[in-house]
């Protein structure tokens, strides 16, 4: 490869981990005991494996290691001192614990969140503003409860849930937390408790608690949601709609909820309705923030669609439809570390100027995985990578014997 530029001393796949800290890695792993009873598949390995495995797109334990076994002369760079077998795999899946590939995300995210950030977005309250949804993952086996009704005929499937948060500037997750698909989301609410005082945050209907609202008011966090179809409420005040406000704001007022023991305890809300005349429908937003224009509102909520967005983004490019193992841990750890190649992934983006679709950038990584290909170079201007490899060839052979014959070499 000589001084190629467009060529690396390393595949492209230990360029993407190198985003991840060693030094990090074995503290949370100490942290954890993960290492207890390991005598060479250490909790590093395991979490190359598991990229490794996630990026491929493999369906099994049998491929990952045929995939591994493919790829032998080159593990030495991603710091593979051995050749895992399938049953120590399958092990390490159900005993170390997927908190630590948890634990290893956060520390990633933590690490690079600066270069995350969107520098587009000027207004101050879109930067303190956090989108908050779950979704669901479908499993063949009952492992855990899933949502619904128990089917008639046939077994019901499992199900597990991920509760996510975002920074709306920021597109990844900043915190995940998993339960049985048949558990409330209203129940992950506690966990927004610990935002900072005068953060935003929007969530859809399905959250719907309003001691948890109230909680957030006493805590000066502000959200915004939509009012439910069914919701008991006491207007109280009406507010002016000043004349240059959107004409999509039909109605701006004070409203009660009532909730608790025989509905004594009191929420204090606002209500505003809207009309969008793009989708042709109306929405009943609630918040606790008195002071932002009701168009402010409806913006935030709109930004809820982000994370359904990164959702569809996910599904799409790592699928998990096939597990590496039948039990809660092993499926939360491969589902962390698919988030944890997402977020490799959207850094890589991050640092590119050239605009690619997040797509085509998996695409590109997924089918160069191994090969010593300068990912920067390549991402930056690939058909640039083109001609100067060209270039280079023909230098090589400037001064052959056989010049004209150069093309049989390629």
């Amino acid at each position: 490869m000589g001084k190629s530029t467009n060529f690396s001393g390393q595949p492209l796949f230990n360029q993407l981990i190198k985003f991840i800290d060693k030094g990090d890695v074995k503290r949370i792993a100490k942290k954890h005991k993960a290492e207890r009873y390991v005598k060479k598949f250490s909790t590093y390995n395991h979490m190359v494996v598991m990229l490794f495995v996630v990026f491929e797109g493999y369906h099994s334990i049998r491929e990952a290691i045929l995939g591994l076994l493919a790829n032998s002369h080159k593990l030495s760079h991603l710091g593979l001192s051995y050749l895992v077998r399938r049953s120590t795999f399958s092990e390490a899946n159900l005993r170390r614990s997927s908190e630590v590939f948890g634990e290893i995300y956060m520390s990633v995210y933590r690490q690079h969140a600066p270069d995350l950030a969107d520098s587009r977005l000027s207004d101050a309250d879109m930067r303190r503003l956090y989108v908050m949804d779950s979704s669901t993952i479908s499993l063949f086996k009952d492992i855990l409860k899933g949502v619904g009704r128990n089917p008639k005929e046939g077994r019901k499937k499992g199900g597990i849930k991920a509760h996510t948060i975002i920074k709306a500037s920021e597109n990844v997750p900043c915190l995940v937390r998993y339960s049985e698909a048949a558990k409330h989301d209203h129940t992950f609410l506690k966990e927004v408790l610990n935002l900072a005082p005068g953060s935003i945050i929007t969530f859809d209907k399905g959250y719907v608690d309003y001691a948890q609202y109230q909680a957030f008011t006493n805590k000066s966090i502000w959200y915004v949601t939509r009012l439910k179809d069914n919701a008991v409420y006491e207007a109280r005040k009406e507010y002016d709609i000043p004349d240059d406000a959107d004409s999509g704001v039909l109605k701006d007022e004070e409203i009660v909820l009532s909730y608790g023991d025989k509905k004594k305890e009191k929420h204090i809300a606002r209500r505003i309705a809207y009309w969008d005349s793009e989708n042709g429908r109306l929405f009943e937003f609630i918040t606790n923030n008195f002071d932002l224009s009701a168009e402010k509102i409806a913006l935030i909520y709109k930004k809820r669609w982000q994370i359904e967005l990164l959702f569809k983004q996910l599904k799409q490019n790592f699928p998990l439809k096939y597990f590496l193992g039948d039990n809660e841990n092993a499926i939360e750890t491969q589902i962390w570390s698919a988030m944890l190649a997402n977020l490799l992934i959207t850094l890589v983006k991050c640092k590119v100027k050239h605009k690619w679709a997040f797509s085509n950038l998996v695409s590109v990584v997924r089918q160069q995985l191994m090969n010593y290909i300068n990912i920067y170079r390549f991402l930056e201007d690939p058909e640039g990578s083109w001609r100067a490899l060209i270039k280079e060839n023909k230098l090589n052979y400037q001064n052959s014997l056989f010049p004209d014959k150069q093309g049989a070499y390629f």
